[in-house]
């Protein structure tokens, strides 16, 4: 079983930083996609960045150049870095590790964004 907790969340104004972490318990953090997503009230959770094994890395259109994600092996930590936040940033962010047909979701940390 792989339980996944999130910190780092909370409240920003507009332009501010936040750094989120994701730490995996379990053997497979590793061999998975870590991914980050993200759900706004009324709108469907969709996927904001994630990172291979190996270390590569994708990003939505709308974060790109603003956020990073990044993954420490050797902590089973995985990272989103997020810069000149925006309003429409304002979601809950959900970590997700992906390994062929398993998913596993984090409970979720609240990001706000003021204006």
């Amino acid at each position: 079983q792989v339980r996944l907790v999130e910190s780092g969340g909370g409240l920003v104004q507009a332009g501010g930083s936040l750094r989120l972490s994701c730490a995996a318990s379990g053997s497979i953090f590793s061999f998975a996609v870590m991914g980050w997503y993200r759900q706004a009230p009324g709108k469907q959770r969709d996927l904001v960045a994630a990172t291979s094994s190996a270390g590569t890395t994708t990003y939505a259109d709308s974060v790109k150049g603003r956020f990073t994600i990044s993954r420490d092996n050797a902590k089973n930590t995985v990272y989103l870095q997020m810069n000149r936040l925006e309003p429409e940033d304002t979601a809950v962010y959900y970590c997700n590790a992906r390994l062929g047909e398993l998913r596993y979701w984090g409970q979720g940390t609240q990001v706000t964004v003021s204006s």
